[in-house]
């Protein structure tokens, strides 16, 4: 994972209220530099390096947006109901993964 453009990434992402949530990782022998540069983020194995965000959304809502760590940007975004289970959100959450990885040929 190239740290420096994730770092770049996650800066504007806050500026604009994203919250940092997850981080997947194709190298997990920089695991420890992951975790150091983001501490308060899930880090997991991963066929991509992508960062996850949320925010609130409007009518009580939950955005979620699933970000490519690459010069090029590309995102998935899904906006989650208030009253929308968790498992729910989760099966949502792996259904873009998968998109990500098929746009990236992996």
């Amino acid at each position: 994972m190239n740290l420096d453009l994730a770092r770049e990434i996650v800066a504007n992402y806050e500026k604009h209220g994203w919250k940092l949530q997850r981080i997947l990782s194709t190298n997990q022998n920089e695991r420890d530099k992951i975790a150091e540069a983001f501490p308060a983020a899930v880090i997991s194995a991963a066929e991509i390096d992508a960062v996850w965000f949320a925010r609130p959304s409007n009518a009580g809502r939950q955005a979620w947006e699933l970000r490519l760590v690459a010069e090029q940007p590309y995102a998935l975004f899904e906006a989650f109901e208030a009253d929308e289970g968790e498992e729910d959100r989760e099966d949502a959450r792996k259904e873009m993964e998968n998109k990500m990885r098929e746009y990236v040929g992996t």
